[in-house]
């Protein structure tokens, strides 16, 4: 599959996208107002400790508290099966953590102290001794031969390993390389722990367009496009040291557009935001995101197969599946995912999509578990997400229906209208009687304006008020 990075950099923010065979797949911001913490690493201090959860919340000298569980303390007194977390972390203790998963609405970050530094080739886990080889290592050759070399590497330093997808077809001196590189990387933050002062942060992680060079940068990217003088040549300069033989592949783009709109980007995110998503067919999709889940409804629309109706279903779920797998990633939606496929009465086409969104999803690198599709067509799935939804950065809670989705129908404000003017028994008023609305109602009060004198026995004028909400009036008597 043909592989495409494009970057755009812009004063308030860097984005960077990521096309297969010219369709965007993955898509990257990074903004300076809200700088990302993930996988950064802190000399924080145990705030407080909560034996009923069986963790602690660690003070990181900024905003909320950090979630750390039982599960993720290093200590030298951690036996298995040990949950007593007062046992092994003291209030005021300093402790070094990384960030693994960033703040989400009001809950703060979490973090471990098992920490683990990726390079483009593999993860180094100082405190680990295992060696493990990626699930997308399809080539059962191949993955040996790359655990034989980490099992070899592995001798020289104390740590564990797990070899990425990107390390095939690496030699042994590429692998023992970015392992050299890590260990050095690993012993210099070990020295900023013991001299730096706590609540402070002692290593950052690689900001968004290297991160992307180090995770997506393989055999199969074409180009690399940026839009950016010194982006450029701080890519370049990082890419030598990591990957010298793709240099060849970045491109500076010095076109009179903007270079999302050359390749179609900037369109494309207009509809990131929409909960409604059209597939090819005819069909589409319905997406509601909440906080921790998701709900996904496939509809058929106005796609009818030549066959039958279970024809029609199964062709429609198995496209929708593709086009799940493809907007799970480009929003980033984590948590509980719940996907409500067109029913399907064969257990055939049932098993046939759910192996296709599984297909689908295989080159998702977040950590993703699909459960069996049910009878009713329902597919349960969990998404691993480590950083702020899409519709969460991008978007905001609407100021008139509160996140809702929805709005007072005018129906319902006319309706509210008529009770209050009821209650003011203004029946015997003789004077001038007036009704001031949003814009959005006066047509609508208007063509009831007969209404109103049928029920009232007065001629009321309908007035607009731009100062007014859409579910606002004044009612006014002279």
């Amino acid at each position: 599959m043909k592989k495409e990075i494009i970057v755009n950099r812009a004063l308030e923010e860097t984005r960077v996208a990521v096309l297969e065979d010219g369709k965007l797949f993955d898509l990257f911001i990074e903004r300076r107002e809200t700088e990302k913490i993930l996988n950064n690493i802190y000399k924080g201090v145990v705030q407080n400790i909560v034996p009923a959860l069986s963790s602690a919340f660690i003070d990181l000298g900024f905003g909320k508290s950090a979630y750390l569980g039982v599960g993720d303390v290093i200590s030298k007194n951690k036996t298995e099966g040990n949950n007593n977390v007062s046992s092994l972390l003291k209030t005021r203790q300093e402790i070094m953590v990384q960030v693994y998963k960033e703040p989400i609405s009001t809950k703060g970050p979490k973090v471990t102290m098992d920490i683990s530094l990726p390079g483009r080739l593999l993860v180094y886990m100082p405190y680990s001794d295992n060696i493990g080889i990626s699930r997308n290592v399809d080539d059962k050759k191949e993955s040996d031969r790359l655990k034989s070399i980490a099992v070899k590497l592995k001798k020289d330093i104390s740590g564990g390993l797990i070899i990425r997808t990107e390390a095939e077809d690496a030699t042994e001196e590429e692998i023992a390389r970015e392992i050299r590189y890590l260990s050095r990387l690993w012993r210099s933050i070990l020295d900023r722990f013991k001299t730096a002062k706590p609540q402070t942060l002692i290593h950052k992680d690689l900001g968004v367009v290297f991160q992307t060079v180090r995770d997506y940068f393989s055999d199969n990217v074409e180009l690399m496009h940026i839009d950016s003088q010194k982006e450029l040549k701080d890519v370049m300069d990082f890419m030598k040291i990591i990957s010298p033989e793709f240099t060849d592949r970045i491109a500076l783009y010095d076109g009179d557009r903007p270079i999302f709109d050359v390749y179609g980007i900037e369109d494309e995110l207009k509809h990131l935001l929409a909960n409604k998503i059209k597939l090819k067919s005819g069909g589409y999709l319905i997406i509601q995101e909440a906080e921790s889940l998701c709900a996904i409804d496939v509809n058929s629309g106005k796609f009818t197969s030549k066959n039958s109706q279970e024809d029609t279903a199964a062709l429609t779920n198995i496209e929708a599946a593709e086009e799940v797998a493809r907007q799970l990633r480009l929003r980033n939606i984590g948590g509980i995912i719940v996907i409500d496929f067109i029913d399907m009465k064969k257990a055939s086409n049932r098993q046939k999509v759910l192996e296709k969104l599984r297909s689908f999803t295989r080159g998702d690198k977040a950590k993703i578990k699909i459960w069996p599709i049910t009878k009713l067509g329902l597919v349960e799935m969990t998404r691993e997400r480590k950083r702020e939804s899409l519709l969460a950065l991008m978007g905001e809670t609407c100021p008139l229906c509160n996140g809702v989705g929805q709005v007072v129908s005018r129906e319902s404000i006319f309706t509210k209208v008529c009770c209050e003017i009821d209650k003011m028994n203004i029946n015997i008023h003789r004077g001038i009687a007036r009704i001031k609305l949003n814009p959005a109602m006066y047509e609508y009060f208007l063509e009831r304006k007969g209404r109103l004198k049928e029920l009232f026995n007065i001629d009321f004028e309908i007035k607009t008020d731009l100062d007014l909400e859409r579910e606002d009036y004044k009612i006014i008597l002279e």
